[in-house]
């Protein structure tokens, strides 16, 4: 089964400095039918004007990943770690019992545009923690890569979840595919492009939700980039 939720029914929040979009309940948005899928409880997409960000701020007990599209995202904690972010990396900040942090568009000329997701940990009171990579575009043999993963498996980023992450980079009629185990649920979110998953048509921006499927498959590509989320209920 599939449920899409389509880009332009998104939550939406712009402040001048931020547009951010949310697939999920954020903020002062708010549906009841929208509170995640498993332990994915946000997929923002946002863009901040040159030289703006999130001024330092708390978090608790939730994996936060940022996946930067355009541009140059800086990052700085409590707990020591500073860096710029760009695509081609991945960043995961575990908040654990308790973690501040801030992030700027590190351009004073050129906008950010990035995905911040946040994953709730198999477990409350963690110690708090950070790791960035590099993206292994790696063959899978199913034409996704693996990009997060709850053992950090094959270069990975470590989710504290059992959620495999994966990217989907499909140009012009490339096809991919991806099977699930039984019980698992999965979402897709796409980035750029469109693609079809399942028979269900996808564009940037939108996302949807999947259970009791045991393959997905991706076709009719046009440029598409994607994240694939398959994890535990």
């Amino acid at each position: 089964m599939l449920t899409k939720i389509d880009a332009k029914t998104r939550g939406r929040a712009q402040f001048g400095w931020l547009d951010s979009n949310h697939s999920f309940s954020f903020g002062h948005y708010y549906d009841p039918n929208r509170m995640g899928w498993g332990p994915l409880r946000v997929i923002n997409e946002d863009r901040v004007i040159a030289g703006a960000g999130f001024d330092t701020h708390g978090h608790k007990d939730m994996e936060i990943i940022s996946y930067v599209l355009e541009g140059a995202l800086e990052h700085k904690d409590s707990i020591g770690t500073g860096s710029v972010i760009r695509p081609g990396r991945l960043q995961r900040m575990t908040a654990g019992t308790g973690i501040r942090h801030s992030e700027y568009n590190h351009s004073k000329t050129d906008p950010v545009h990035f995905l911040q997701i946040w994953v709730i940990p198999e477990a409350a009171g963690l110690e708090p923690g950070y790791e960035e990579k590099e993206i292994t575009r790696g063959d899978t043999g199913s034409g996704l890569s693996l990009i997060g993963s709850r053992t950090g498996r094959d270069g990975s980023i470590t989710i504290h979840q059992d959620v495999d992450l994966y990217v989907a980079h499909l140009n012009d009629g490339e096809s991919a595919n991806h099977k699930i185990a039984k019980g698992r649920l999965a979402w897709v979110q796409v980035a750029r492009g469109s693609l079809t998953v399942n028979g269900e048509s996808l564009n940037a921006g939108d996302g949807v939700a999947i259970k009791d499927e045991d393959e997905l498959v991706f076709t009719d590509a046009t440029n598409a980039e994607a994240l694939v989320f398959d994890m535990v209920p």
